[in-house]
């Protein structure tokens, strides 16, 4: 008899969602989806609209992550105009980019991931939030949000505000960043050092409690993409977009980022809002590719910096030389390199006097009808793809988001964990959280993704082949 198991909402993620899990006549895991239950429509909305205005739209698609669509944004409206954005400026939203990671992997390493990695997946679902961190790991707790109040408060120092900043524009941006201000933040850099050495620690002891997991965490075959340097260093604002395969061989590299379109195509499902994107020339199936920062330090050849190349060098440890790391679970360990990277990246920017240059924004009207703006987003790839009349109204918008760049591995990913965890008569919270966990490692913004809120707490059912309701679990 064929079962279906829910799970809804899914919890500590950005968004709404929840997951099916189809079972077989003998009890054992067919299938599982990730449906995504958000629709919001940023894409059509946005037409009739001038390009001016989408960095200040689109950075409300999110408001975990609205630096990054402010910048995608932005750098679409830049070649709309067709002009050389100043030095400054690039260095000034490279600043405020740096910021927006540091900011985005502090909330999801320490506030979302953090219950389940220090308390255990197993523990008390009632303690296992940041509550209950709280209690068990003040130190840890306390150090994960001055972490990420960092990077807020330098966005906030850029932008006159952290969430939403109206900040960068087709151009440049609007202003540049006071001396007084330079040396604030460049003050607080050693304590927030300190605090990622703290959570590399945290991870690195949490490795050898879940060791027997890691490889049902997402761990399979896939490409992976992302942005890298002329020289293939890590690159999270600017660059060229290079793809991977699962034994680390090359298969694109330097494409321009206005061509993302030879390589990706969007799949649909009826079953989902979020889309499926794939590698074109593969296919759905084996052009398959995860994006974001476990993909990031795969397609790069170095970091760039001294302390996250050195941790760059221990990340490759664990699937040996050459080859890309495949377990989804490390998601968590690359965060954290991000953070010191970003880290170090933002102490070279402030001692480095091109913020003392007063031109900080090129103007121009309309000279191209198409705009393509990408950068790295917390969560992997983000493109931003505009059609415009010569009056500067939008015509076409395509917003590729990262979180949907992931759907296919997250599906992939859910249905390991649940063949590895879930059976039809064990319905324990521990096997739930875990499968929820797949989903936590990619971070996903379903917010961004989808373009109606959770109405329930979390709710698994389980129906047989004529939908009859066998068995029920709610989470209160």
């Amino acid at each position: 008899m064929s079962r279906t198991i829910h799970i809804e909402p899914i919890t500590r993620i950005e968004g709404h969602a929840k997951i099916s899990i189809q079972l077989d006549d003998q009890g054992r895991v067919a299938d599982a989806r990730f449906h995504v239950t958000e629709f919001r429509g940023f894409e059509k909305f946005c037409i009739g609209r001038s390009f001016w205005e989408m960095p200040g739209i689109t950075a409300r698609v999110c408001g975990i992550c609205p630096v990054s669509h402010l910048l995608a944004s932005s750098k679409a409206g830049d070649a709309i105009l067709g002009v050389r954005t100043p030095a400054p400026a690039i260095a000034l939203r490279r600043l405020m980019n740096y910021a927006q990671l540091v900011q985005s992997h502090a909330l999801s390493f320490f506030l979302l991931s953090g219950p389940d990695l220090l308390l255990g997946m197993d523990s008390n679902p009632e303690q296992r939030n940041l509550t209950g961190l709280i209690a068990a790991h003040p130190e840890v707790a306390r150090a994960g949000i001055r972490l990420r109040a960092f990077g807020q408060h330098l966005i906030r120092t850029l932008g006159e505000r952290s969430v939403h900043p109206s900040w960068s524009v087709p151009g440049g941006v609007r202003a540049g960043l006071e001396p007084q201000a330079k040396h604030e933040i460049r003050a607080q850099l050693p304590e927030m050092f300190a605090v990622v050495d703290i959570a590399l620690d945290l991870f690195k002891d949490a490795l050898d409690r879940v060791k027997g997991e890691i490889d049902a965490y997402g761990d399979f075959p896939s490409l992976f993409m992302g942005l890298v340097g002329e020289d293939g260093s890590l690159e999270h604002y600017d660059g060229r977009l290079r793809i991977v395969d699962a034994d680390g061989k090359i298969i694109e590299d330097q494409v321009a980022p206005e061509n993302f379109a030879q390589l990706i195509t969007e799949g649909e499902e009826t079953w989902s809002y979020l889309k499926f994107p794939y590698y074109a020339p593969l296919g759905p199936e084996k052009g398959m590719y995860r994006v974001g920062p476990l993909a990031r330090l795969n397609v790069c050849d170095f970091a760039g910096t001294r302390k996250a190349d050195r941790e760059l060098r221990q990340f490759r440890h664990y699937c040996g030389p050459g080859r890309p790391v495949s377990s989804s679970f490390f998601y968590h360990y690359a965060r954290l390199i991000e953070i010191l990277h970003s880290l170090e990246r933002i102490e070279e920017i402030l001692d480095n006097d091109i913020l003392a240059e007063r031109h900080i924004r090129s103007r121009a009207g309309v000279n191209q009808n198409v705009g393509v703006g990408v950068c790295e987003a917390p969560r992997g790839t983000l493109f931003h793809h505009y059609q415009v009349d010569d009056n500067g109204l939008l015509e076409k918008v395509n917003l590729i988001i990262a979180t949907g760049q992931n759907n296919l591995a997250m599906n992939r990913t859910i249905k390991q964990i649940a063949q590895r965890f879930l059976s039809a008569d064990r319905l324990d919270e521990g096997l739930l959280n875990r499968v929820e966990h797949g989903i936590r490692a990619y971070d996903p913004c379903l917010s961004c993704s989808t373009h109606e809120a959770g109405r329930m707490p979390l709710q698994v059912e389980l129906r047989d082949v004529d939908g009859r309701l066998l068995d029920e679990v709610r989470r209160a």
